[in-house]
């Protein structure tokens, strides 16, 4: 008896322990989200599915995406505690983990395949971020700027700010700020180290992005949201302000009563999600995982934040919609990416590529980050005017496309005179097929909208 019982208690131990590690496991795999921040020329994603695509602005992407820029591309990534990784032309990069541990702890590990990307780390807690390239390893846990150049022979690890140590095949090398490591793929990864770092054609445009991430990220809207994700661009596109009744709320420049938050952007599909909304607008993060659409009755649309955060938005929540606007729904067949642009570009008034128009109802859509010195007071003279014309004052590079353009339609040269009706991506290429209704009446959104009065925390 007493030997079956000993038996029967290791059996159950046994399970137990497989039932904990299971367990364990399933949480670490949970998936997370980040977010595609950035887009200049020619980028493209692999988001799990074994072929590239054009990729487009605020594209989510989840553990297993593989990221790659042509002649003329630049992307940059941003993850939740603000961290970036940006990419310059002939690069590639992937994700093999994206995850959550069941602490609530992020893990993170990029692999830079080629070219070069610069990694903008801001140390959270308990997270882990761990860059790979070649045989290489950095385990970041401190407030790191780095970049990383890798060639078919060659790579080079350069520290702008911080320091940290690289694992390789012949021990680990502790690299200072303002040094550069460089490992020889041919030489058995043998390491030089130098006591300097040799400028680089892109040093200049990264140096200008984390330079625009400090100084907005300072305009913070902490005191109206527990979320910090993607404001950096909500506090350069548009402002807060405070409604009686509802609380603060923020509202993108460059708008006018004709607009809408769901005039530029798709519904794309993921593996295991389904349908979601990305928005095509530079600043389309934040307001469309989280909180509410409010139309304000003599002011037009503005965002309010509250609630929880929405990993995949199938359906956007809005709240109290003028008369005749149809809730945006996603596609229920399918797996096509559907394009939905109703909405005026902002454009290149002339071919060099020195001023900028500007346009009413744009939203921001085509303007660079940081390209407009004073948006509040520029805003101000578009809703006059209808469109204003900007020199341009920073250096001529690939641009942010219009939708259309990203995903692979003919070029949009502004204000488009009729509405684009949404279309799958076959038809756009002349494939016959119906297009996936986007835009007719709709139920009331099953999710909850909040009653008014202060944001929801």
């Amino acid at each position: 008896m007493s030997r079956i019982s000993s038996r029967a208690v290791s059996i159950a131990a046994t399970t137990l322990f497989f039932l904990l590690a299971s367990v364990h496991a399933l949480a670490d795999s949970q998936v997370r989200i980040v977010r595609l921040s950035y887009i200049e020329g020619n980028v493209q994603i692999d988001r799990g599915t074994g072929q590239f695509e054009k990729a487009m602005v605020n594209l989510p992407i989840t553990q297993g995406a593989k990221l790659r820029t042509e002649s003329d591309g630049r992307a940059e990534v941003e993850f939740e505690d603000g961290s970036t990784i940006r990419i310059v032309p002939e690069t590639a990069i992937e994700f093999p983990q994206l995850s959550l541990r069941d602490s609530g702890s992020k893990v993170s590990t990029v692999e830079i395949k080629k070219g070069t990307a610069y990694v903008d780390y801001s140390s959270s807690k308990d997270n882990e971020f761990t860059l790979l390239f070649g045989r290489e390893k950095i385990l970041l846990s401190r407030p790191a700027h780095v970049r990383i150049g890798i060639g078919d022979s060659s790579a080079a690890v350069a520290v702008f700010k911080g320091d940290l140590q690289i694992d390789a095949p012949s021990g680990t090398v502790a690299v200072k700020k303002k040094q550069t490591a460089s490992f020889d793929f041919s030489d058995n990864d043998r390491v030089e180290l130098a006591k300097n770092i040799e400028e680089e054609p892109f040093d200049a445009w990264d140096k200008q992005q984390s330079e625009f991430d400090v100084r907005y990220a300072s305009n913070s809207y902490n005191s109206y949201s527990p979320y910090a994700y993607g404001t950096r661009d909500l506090s350069y596109y548009g402002n807060f302000f405070d409604v009686p009744g509802y609380g603060m709320m923020w509202q993108p420049y460059f708008v006018g009563a004709g607009w809408d938050p769901f005039m530029n952007g798709a519904w794309c599909y993921s593996q295991g999600w389904g349908f979601g909304w990305v928005s095509a607008y530079p600043w389309g993060w934040t307001p469309y995982h989280y909180g509410t659409w409010v139309f304000l009755p003599g002011r037009g649309w503005a965002w309010q934040p509250g609630g929880v955060w929405t990993t995949w938005y199938a359906r956007p929540r809005v709240l109290n919609p003028p008369p005749r606007f149809a809730v945006p729904q996603a596609p229920t067949v399918g797996r096509t990416t559907v394009v939905v642009n109703r909405g005026p570009v902002s454009t290149f008034a002339n071919q060099s590529g020195s001023k900028l128009v500007i346009r009413n109802d744009s939203a921001g859509l085509g303007v660079r980050r940081g390209e407009i010195k004073n948006p509040a007071q520029l805003s101000r003279q578009v809703q006059e005017r209808g469109a204003v014309t900007e020199r341009d004052r920073t250096a001529p590079v690939a641009r942010p496309q219009a939708l259309g353009r990203e995903l692979g339609r003919s070029q949009m040269g502004g204000h488009q005179s009729s509405p684009q009706v949404s279309r799958p991506m076959s038809q756009r290429q002349g494939t016959a097929g119906p297009a996936p209704r986007t835009s007719a009446p709709a139920p009331r959104s099953s999710a909850p909208a909040p009653s008014p009065g202060r944001p929801q925390r």
